[in-house]
């Protein structure tokens, strides 16, 4: 039910800006957030925002170089990802936790929506 895009090839220190659609559904009731998994690796949580946009958090390895926004008038999520790193390759998915309005740090067997992910590559 969420429609990820913007993923692709980029080289090390480029960005890349990641866009979550909620086709047929409002999402702006709870915070969204974005997961990655790398091939071998295990799905971790890469960033959250609250139902109003006004809280963010960020999982260690990407603050201060991924930034999170929504726009609810247009029913949409966006992961601004840059200095990105070869360790970012994964596909990246949009998540939504139903029970959450803020933003925290967020479970994969927490999450009530999921997208079908996008593909960032980072070559060095």
């Amino acid at each position: 039910q969420l429609v990820e895009s913007g993923g692709g090839l980029v080289q090390a220190g480029g960005s890349l800006r990641l866009s979550c659609a909620a086709p047929g559904r409002t999402f702006s009731d709870y915070a969204v957030g974005w997961f990655r998994q790398a091939p071998g690796k295990e799905r971790e949580f890469v960033a959250a925002i609250s139902w109003a946009g006004r809280n963010t958090y960020y999982e260690d390895s990407v603050k201060g170089r991924f930034s999170i926004s929504r726009d609810n008038g247009k029913n949409m999520v966006y992961l601004q990802m840059n200095s990105l790193k070869p360790e970012d390759t994964a596909v990246y998915y949009c998540a939504q936790d139903t029970r959450k309005r803020y933003a925290t740090s967020m479970r994969p067997q927490d999450i009530a929506f999921w997208g079908k992910g996008t593909q960032v590559t980072v070559s060095s």
